[in-house]
């Protein structure tokens, strides 16, 4: 633990984090953890369910933090390095079915620099839930297809630019194409700084394996608000309170007709 805390000082959170996301990462029960038996949505709350309820945001931000992690990192090697940039217009351009044509597209990074000294490379992070019921028959490699398929060839014609999809799972499973980023990634890194690139690579998925970890604590234990009422509940209150308003300007002002 000492040799834990003096590791990660800055980085991480709290000690027990680290032996929760041990525990999802290799299917353990979560000893401790008090949930509500009904989550706000409405559905029932289980571990499955807190990864990907979107009530509360907590799935766009474990998909930002990532993104942003990445897009500093690569701003420090790299140039004009942005974040969802917008994509060119296809201009009757012959893409293959599949692919994204819709007029403001966006991905989550572009950068300059990475694979050449001129060269535009544009990023996409997906963060997944693998144990999610439309997710348990696909692979890694299935994910990045799926991203290939919307962006690939539209980067390649419209934008003469290359197209790496970022596939990593909420137990911090890095996919292929991720793996060789951190690596190309790393390389860059060591060149600049100075550090060994054992450091660097080492840094890299440390980072990231912790901002993960601390999404998923959010998506665990995080607020996601009151549940709210169906639209047939809201229109019946708005109805009785029209009832009672009537009622009380019937005996207040007499003469006046409520309709």
């Amino acid at each position: 633990k000492q040799w834990y805390q003096r590791r990660v000082r800055g980085v991480f959170q709290t000690f027990q984090h680290y032996f929760k996301q041990t525990n999802l990462r290799y299917d353990l029960p979560l000893v401790g953890e008090a949930r509500s038996a009904e989550c706000a949505c409405g559905a029932k709350n289980n571990i499955n369910h807190s990864m990907n309820c979107k009530w509360g945001g907590f799935v766009s931000v474990r998909h930002n933090c990532v993104r942003d992690f990445i897009a500093a990192e690569l701003q420090q090697v790299c140039y004009d390095t942005k974040i969802e940039p917008h994509l060119l217009d296809t201009r009757g351009a012959q893409l293959p079915p599949g692919t994204i044509t819709a007029k403001g597209a966006r991905l989550d990074i572009s950068t300059r620099g990475f694979w050449g000294p001129m060269d535009c490379t544009y990023f996409d992070v997906k963060v997944f839930n693998p144990r999610a019921q439309s997710n348990e028959k696909l692979t890694y490699e299935d994910q990045e297809d799926k991203k290939n398929k919307a962006y690939l060839h539209r980067v390649l014609e419209v934008e003469k630019a290359t197209f790496i999809p970022l596939v990593m799972a909420t137990t911090g499973v890095l996919g292929p194409d991720f793996t060789r980023f951190v690596q190309q990634l790393s390389a860059k890194k060591a060149k600049k700084t100075g550090h060994t690139y054992e450091e660097c690579i080492r840094y890299l998925r440390v980072r990231l394996q912790f901002s993960m970890v601390r999404s998923i604590t959010c998506s665990l234990r995080g607020y996601r608000g009151t549940g709210r009422k169906n639209r047939e509940d809201s229109s019946t209150d708005l109805y009785h309170v029209y009832k009672l308003l009537c009622v009380a300007c019937f005996f207040t002002c007499p003469r006046l007709t409520c309709q």
